[in-house]
């Protein structure tokens, strides 16, 4: 039965530069990556070499721990570098596309008539089980494993979250598809979650086999994991998977074409990018023909995904493979008068949760914020602000402290299992301590995962 969920805890930051409701196309880029470190946790094992031919769907390296995870180029070319880091850390795996591309032939298939074994196999063969991951730890599901229920979460309530019902509007026989591929991996209920407001939730409302959720309320709303505690709660040793609108339509096409067709929507925000629009564009290709000619002037930052929780990149990188959109705002790097632009301004231009500054008279006021901090780390004070904008029955602090401390049976107790670095993003943004709740977080989990490994 579907459900309605409104979240009152959260906050929506509104800043300058949304994208507009159109689509632009972008020519077909030289060179492709799929880059490891966009999978948490894993160890990755080449099977390719440099100088080596590929065509879309040949696998590239596989998880060392796990050799059934494959992952495959989105494109046919010549691997022209394995780029490695620290400790030889392999970053990129990078491809010199062809001029004409060519695919690996996986067999189209309705996923209704196939049994879970043939549809794990094809997802597996094809890398794009990689699109699939469970909760806890926010890690690639196991295939072995079997799920209470699955999460579709079709509502961006980021700040310049991309609209997924703008990106999935024309493309709902192959999303309905890729709903049928997950209703073979999981007995338990398909949640998906919509906007409650029709208008913003019009493409998904034909969608079959699918318990189909309404959610309103602001951001973190459309997180996965807030969409997870208000209509399935996950209790230790319960396993949820979860997966992208974006990812299901590539899935859908897969078992359609049966080819890997990489094509996807991304949106270009943020308040340094002189035409936000939609690009029609591909998984693995390089930032670079998106934002060239598009940014304004000067010291600027990068962002695959939104700015609470995307990855920096170079104007040379690459996008992220679970992000839908690239960020472009200003570094914070000058110093600001106290007096003008410090703390003793008017502040009109300040966005402020504390109402310090009377910019909160004005609550439809978009802003131009940049990436200065306003503060150094300083000691972890109680303040009550995370409590405001986390929307979870658990008390964020005290499981903070907990993580910090290494204390697995308090983080236990207090919901780790339940939340993901994500989830802690606006905890993030209010500490006046400054503190990096995302990645402590993140290390809680690594912490847990590896005590029960």
């Amino acid at each position: 039965m579907s459900k309605t969920i409104k979240i009152r805890k959260g906050v929506d930051i509104k800043l300058v530069g949304e994208a507009e409701k159109a689509k632009s196309q972008i020519n077909r880029p030289e060179i492709f990556a799929v880059k490891p470190t966009d999978f948490h946790n894993l160890t990755p094992k080449m099977v390719v070499r440099e100088g080596d031919e590929v065509k879309a769907g040949t696998v590239l390296f596989h998880d060392k721990y796990n050799e059934a995870i494959k992952f495959t180029s989105p494109v046919s070319g010549e691997v022209v570098e394995i780029r490695r880091g620290e400790k030889r850390r392999i970053l990129e795996v990078r491809i010199l596309a062809d001029k004409e591309p060519s695919a690996i032939d996986f067999g189209a298939g309705d996923p209704g008539s196939m049994s879970r074994e043939q549809v794990v196999e094809k997802l597996l063969n094809s890398g794009l089980w990689t699109a699939i991951r469970q909760r806890p730890f926010s890690t690639i599901a196991n295939p072995e494993d079997h799920p209470k229920s699955i999460f579709v979460s079709a509502v961006n309530t980021a700040p310049l979250g991309a609209d997924l019902n703008f990106i999935c509007q024309d493309h709902i026989s192959e999303l309905q598809a890729g709903l049928d591929a997950m209703a073979r991996l999981c007995d338990g209920s398909i949640h998906f979650q919509v906007a409650a407001d029709p208008e913003k939730s019009k493409a998904f409302q034909g969608l079959k086999n699918i318990q189909l959720n309404k959610v309103s309320g602001p951001h973190p709303a459309g997180n996965v994991g807030v969409q997870i505690h208000q209509l399935d709660p996950l209790n230790k040793g319960e396993l949820i998977w979860y997966v992208t609108p974006s990812h299901l339509i590539t899935i859908g096409r897969l078992f359609k074409e049966g080819k890997y067709n990489p094509a996807c929507t991304l949106a270009l925000v943020g308040s340094e990018v002189t035409e936000p629009k939609y690009f029609d564009t591909w998984y693995g290709a390089p930032v670079k023909p998106m934002i060239k000619g598009r940014l304004k002037d000067g010291d600027l930052r990068i962002i695959s995904g939104n700015v609470l929780t995307g990855d920096k990149i170079d104007s040379e990188g690459f996008v992220g493979f679970y992000h839908t959109e690239v960020s472009v705002i200003p570094e914070g790097h000058e110093p600001q008068f106290f007096l003008t632009e410090g703390w003793l301004s008017p502040g009109l231009h300040k966005f402020s949760l504390s109402h310090s500054f009377p910019s909160w008279l004005m609550p439809g006021k978009k802003y131009r914020l940049n990436t200065n901090l306003n503060g150094e780390e300083r000691a972890f004070v109680v303040t009550g602000e995370m409590e405001k904008v986390f929307p979870f029955d658990i008390y964020p602090m005290q499981l903070v402290k907990s993580i910090m401390m290494n204390d697995i049976d308090m983080m236990e107790k207090l919901g780790i299992y339940e939340v993901d670095s994500e989830d802690f993003a606006l905890c993030e943004f209010v500490c006046t301590s400054k503190i990096e709740i995302q990645r402590i977080v993140r290390q809680g989990l690594d912490t847990i995962q590896k005590e029960f490994a």
